[in-house]
Formats: C-alpha cells, sequence, structure tokens
C-alpha cells in the first residue's frame, strides 16, 4: 500500500554509535520524534572504525568479505525528520542502506570510506557499546 499523494511513508534508521540510547547524539533523533522500533544486528557484512572526531563516533562501511554483523538499533522517523536529520549530517558521516540480520534493508548510518584511513579498526567488538565499555574496562585497571 502507498502513501497518499503528497505524504511520504516514514523511515527506518539503523543507528550504530553516537545515536544509540544513551549516547551523545541521541538527542537528535529525539528531537525529530524518532520512535525506538527495537535492537538488532546487520547482515555480517559490516567492518567498524573508531574515528577521531568529537564526539567519538564510529564509522561503518560495508565490505565484500571479512565483514561481522553489529550491534544497531533501528528507529522510525517521519520522512520530514529524516530529510531534516540527514541535512544536518557532518562530512564524512552518509546514509545509505544496510542490510540487517533478519535479511532486510532499512536506511542506516554508514561512513564515506576515505574516513577510515589510518582509523582503528573495532569489528571484533561487535559493536559502539562494547568498544566503549572495553575502553572503560582499560581505564579502570
Amino acid at each position: 500500500m502507498s502513501a497518499a499523494p503528497g505524504t511520504y511513508p516514514d523511515v527506518l534508521l539503523a543507528v550504530a554509535g553516537a545515536h544509540l540510547q544513551g549516547q551523545p547524539l541521541h538527542h537528535q533523533l529525539l528531537d525529530r520524534g524518532a520512535v525506538l522500533v527495537g535492537a538488532t544486528r546487520t547482515a555480517p557484512t559490516y567492518r567498524l572504525h573508531a574515528l577521531p572526531t568529537d564526539p567519538p563516533k564510529p564509522g561503518v562501511v560495508r565490505v565484500a568479505d571479512g565483514g561481522a554483523g553489529l550491534e544497531v538499533e533501528v528507529y522510525r522517523l517521519t520522512a520530514a525528520a529524516f530529510g531534516d536529520l540527514v541535512a544536518s549530517l557532518p562530512q564524512p558521516m552518509a546514509i545509505g542502506r544496510v542490510d540487517l540480520a533478519d535479511g532486510t534493508a532499512v536506511a542506516g548510518f554508514l561512513v564515506e570510506p576515505v574516513a577510515v584511513a589510518g582509523a582503528a579498526d573495532i569489528t571484533a567488538h561487535g559493536g559502539w557499546r562494547a568498544y566503549l565499555a572495553s575502553l572503560a574496562s582499560l581505564a579502570s585497571r
């Protein structure tokens, strides 16, 4: 079923880093009325890198092989709110199609490949929160 003329369907958006619940950019979703649909994982076709940004955030890149499933949260936004969020993204962040573990594809945060040159590959952690927890564990030793 398609949307009525002049309206657009809601957009599902996968987030993997600074926009997750409890992270510093989560408010950008809430300010736009985003509603959490659920937590899941991506298909095993992505790599995760720690970008040297402020605030710290990861960069997700699709790869041909050697990828892993990553922790993500999926949010529902109106098309207008999604467009506003996309328009506000700084380089090197980008939005593309992200394949989820259940075989569906949604819009999601990715990063321009140039941004991961020299960035630490943190894919083995399986997600941004696990990576941050590992840093906290190291700091407390």
